[in-house]
């Protein structure tokens, strides 16, 4: 069923698009063994891919890419090696070259070993119900295995499916109660739910079982930032720059909390810093990005222009089309003058044209954050056909996938056309389905007043005002947020 929205004609899903990540297995028998195989003729590579995975989990996520390749050259038939490498590389060309190995190699391995390459590579070719199909049957066949458990819950987290991925963090400590990978995940996923008690208690088991390791300290450090404790966020990141001063992360996190704290110019040390350190070139102009923002946050829009176009063209020099496409999205993001958003808009779908490295879940995420803005500002601009024809992309992107970023995306333009010819209570239906925008929060407050909802208006802006998180949205939105109504 469609509706028409008035005046423009702007064709909307009756229903919106919400559909769960953690789908039904296909009761595949369990595995006789607790944990997943590794298949290699090679003890060292065996110890090298295991002390990945280690690294992986303990958020070393440059160094557990070098053991996997130190793993592959030890054995080039280690398949599980090369999907990892695939699955979490910032190296496009990387990431297409290991893929291929996993994908030519799988048809050799155990059934367990199968079912984890077919997840990650489905999922990075577009197919995103494959992917999660074969994860689940992954999670039937070593239900006890919570390593397994782990990388399955905390990729759900990554693609926004919260609710699933914490009922999988606990399966694995009832397994194991002192697992510190899924004590932080699940502090994080606590702490999405402003459960932060819960989420700080979850912290100290996980300091207090890995003293040494400074993604604790870096963890704790970002969720009380999340929580608005900032002083208490700068210590334990010091603190696990203390423990590893290359733990670059934490550098970043420096950056990001005095940003939020309004202390721009410190922030752009901390990230001047962090670029200087980063572990690759993805990375270094992910930061860049953040420093960016800092000029956004002190309103010299200018400054900002400069540097978000000086990331472009590095990353179009680089070949990391992917970070190309995100700074021009950015530009877009905070101009004032839609027509001029729009042609920041079209630079940053044609930088994900240039090559064919970026794997397909990335690009059309990335393709439905430029559709989202798009129709925003085209409609604003009074371009109807070219915000009708957005919106109509992002809503057959979004009835083909269950991929949670692209459900957020059409849901959130939808809910804010809506909401831009008045459809309160319509609108309402969409954007209650990307909550964790910051956008679509400050329209939420609005619709929720228009309908006389009171209760939820509350929550909703007390959510918004309490969003620490360093995005362009959080910049562009809560501040403003906060100086309109100081006394709540």
């Amino acid at each position: 069923m469609r509706r028409s929205i008035c005046a423009v004609l702007i064709p909307i899903l009756g229903v919106c698009l919400a559909a769960p990540l953690y789908a039904h297995a296909h009761h595949v028998k369990q595995a006789a063994s607790t944990s997943l195989p590794v298949t290699t003729s090679s003890a060292q590579a065996r110890a090298l891919y295991e002390k990945g995975m280690a690294d992986y989990e303990n958020l070393y996520l440059e160094r557990c890419d070098d053991d996997w390749r130190a793993a592959v050259k030890a054995d080039p038939k280690l398949a599980l090696a090369w999907a990892w490498i695939a699955f979490n590389s910032s190296d496009p060309k990387e990431v297409n070259a290991a893929r291929e190995k996993a994908k030519a190699l799988a048809p050799k391995l155990t059934p367990g070993e199968q079912l984890m390459i077919a997840w990650i590579v489905k999922v990075q070719e577009g197919d995103f119900i494959g992917g999660i199909s074969a994860m689940n049957d992954l999670l039937e066949m070593y239900p006890k295995d919570k390593h397994v458990l782990y990388l399955a819950g905390n990729w759900l987290m990554l693609e926004d499916g919260n609710e699933q991925a914490q009922k999988i963090m606990e399966k694995a400590l009832a397994i194991d109660k002192d697992f510190p990978a899924a004590l932080n995940d699940l502090a994080y996923l606590d702490a999405r739910n402003r459960e932060f008690a819960k989420a700080f208690a979850a912290m100290d088991r996980y300091v207090a079982l890995l003293p040494k390791e400074p993604n604790p300290q870096d963890s704790y450090g970002e969720l009380l930032r999340m929580a608005g404790n900032f002083e208490g966020s700068l210590q334990h990141y010091r603190a696990a720059l203390k423990i590893d001063p290359d733990f670059v992360t934490s550098q970043v996190g420096l950056g990001d909390t005095y940003a939020l704290m309004g202390n721009q110019e410190q922030a752009r040390i901390e990230y001047d810093n962090a670029i200087r350190d980063a572990h690759n070139e993805a990375d270094r102009l992910a930061y860049g990005m953040q420093k960016a923002m800092t000029w956004v946050r002190d309103g010299k829009f200018g400054e900002a222009d400069k540097l978000f176009q000086e990331i472009a063209r590095a990353a179009h020099a680089k070949e990391q089309d992917l970070q190309e496409a995100q700074a021009y999205r950015h530009l877009a993001e905070y101009q004032t003058d839609d027509n001029a958003a729009l042609q920041y808009l079209q630079s940053a779908e044609q930088s994900l044209g240039h090559r064919s490295t970026i794997s397909k879940s990335e690009k059309d995420e990335e393709l439905s954050r430029i559709l989202r803005t798009r129709a925003v500002r085209a409609a604003r601009a009074g371009n109807a056909a070219l915000a009708g024809t957005s919106l109509k992309q992002l809503e057959a992107m979004a009835a083909g996938s269950r991929n949670r970023v692209i459900q957020s995306s059409y849901n959130g333009a939808a809910g804010t056309l809506l909401m831009d010819h008045k459809k309160f209570a319509e609108a309402i239906t969409y954007l209650e389905e990307d909550q964790d925008n910051p956008f679509t929060l400050e329209l939420l407050v609005q619709a929720y007043y228009q309908t006389n909802q009171s209760e939820k208006l509350s929550q909703a802006e007390a959510t918004l005002r309490g969003t620490n998180v360093p995005t362009m949205e959080q910049a562009l939105v809560v501040p403003a947020a906060r100086l309109r109504r100081p006394e709540i």
